[in-house]
């Protein structure tokens, strides 16, 4: 006989299922809702349902927005004739944070990847197609992650690009900032090398 009491396991399977939540971490949110006043509990359960019900993809870039676009597409002043290709909302947000990138982006929501069945087709590869085909776009600079997937998101996505005639480029990857030379593997050294830039 389970000593739980179901809605506490139907919680805690709920949060169970989130990405890199664990079971310990789903008992911890689960005691933390339950500890919460009722109107904060509502408050949260009444944000992820209007989180739900609102937030979409901008229609040119595929970021999460209210509106039509996003306010990367709709603000003043963002050099639309760079466009940044990420995996994922997430990876907006870091280039955001960063304060140093004026451009524009576009957002794939995954990455091709043939064990799991995704290919081309699930990705928003055909709409970066054709906000190029449209003209004023210059250079694309491919920021998927270096993983096997990210990798091969990134060369497939430059194939179909390069005949296009605009300039395609890669992120440099290489040794973190307090990172340690001995530790560093083969690759990344090499990243490290090819992506060296002049003092």
């Amino acid at each position: 006989m389970d000593s739980t009491a179901l809605p506490l396991q139907k919680l805690i399977e709920q949060f169970a299922r989130m990405p890199g939540v664990g079971r310990k971490m789903a008992q911890r949110l689960a005691f933390y809702i339950l500890d919460l006043p009722e109107e904060k509990a509502k408050e949260l359960a009444s944000a992820i349902l209007e989180a739900k019900e609102k937030i979409k993809r901008c229609a040119v870039c595929g970021n999460l927005t209210e509106g039509e676009l996003c306010p990367i597409c709709s603000a003043k002043g963002r050099d639309t004739s760079l466009v940044c290709v990420v995996e994922d909302p997430r990876d907006v947000l870091a280039f955001e944070r960063t304060r140093e990138y004026n451009g524009v982006y576009h957002v794939l929501h995954g990455l091709i990847s043939p064990m799991e069945g995704v290919g081309p087709d699930q990705l928003t590869v055909k709409e970066l197609l054709a906000r190029i085909a449209k003209g004023g776009i210059e250079e694309v600079i491919m920021a998927t992650n270096p993983t096997v997937e990210g990798e091969a998101t990134a060369m497939y996505i430059a194939k179909l690009l390069k005949p296009l005639g605009v300039r395609v480029s890669r992120l440099a990857y290489g040794i973190p900032v307090g990172g340690n030379l001995e530790y560093a593997d083969e690759v990344t050294l090499y990243r490290a090398l090819e992506g060296r830039s002049e003092l």
